[in-house]
């Protein structure tokens, strides 16, 4: 004679708690960043015009105590030696 099988709601199959997991996860992820995005708040500077005038100023305020490193971020970045100062 021939058996017939019982048929199983379909939580007890293992396949389908893998095809859901996926989404799931996702979903839970998205609400998570949601939550961190709206608890702290955004750390954008303010004035950044007026803060990026006010470090130019300190840059050139330095003169030229910043002559060896930009000739050594220029060479790293071109590969080019710089010419050697002529002695007078």
């Amino acid at each position: 004679m021939m058996e017939t099988k019982q048929l199983q709601p379909w939580w007890k199959y293992g396949y389908a708690w893998l095809v859901i997991s996926g989404p799931l996860i996702v979903v839970v992820a998205s609400f998570t960043s949601l939550y961190l995005a709206l608890l702290s708040p955004d750390l954008v500077v303010d004035d950044y015009y007026r803060k990026g005038i006010e470090i130019n100023k300190t840059l050139t305020s330095q003169g030229n105590s910043l002559a060896p490193a930009m000739l050594a971020r220029n060479h790293a970045a071109t590969g080019v030696l710089p010419p050697k100062p002529v002695d007078e």
